[in-house]
């Protein structure tokens, strides 16, 4: 990685020994790898999004029907 060699540059130039900046560099891409979100990671939770708005726009039409249907009924029967 480009990014790597800049920061393992970097440490080397502030007197930082080299097995501790390549112990540095290696902790850093392990987290990377472990840690981050990829692109294919944030398109999943995308879809999964766009799922659970699906589900909450349905579970709202459904109370709002439920909610006009007791309010007419109970209209009904107050006349």
């Amino acid at each position: 990685m480009k990014s790597s060699f800049a920061l393992y540059q970097a440490l080397i130039a502030i007197n930082v020994p080299d097995d501790k900046a390549t112990a540095v560099i290696d902790a850093l891409e392990s987290d990377m790898q472990n840690q981050l979100a990829t692109k294919a990671d944030l398109a999943d939770i995308k879809a999964e999004l766009a799922q659970l708005e699906l589900k909450l726009t349905i579970r709202m039409g459904v109370m709002l029907s439920a909610a006009v249907g007791i309010l007419l009924a109970a209209m009904k029967f107050m006349h």
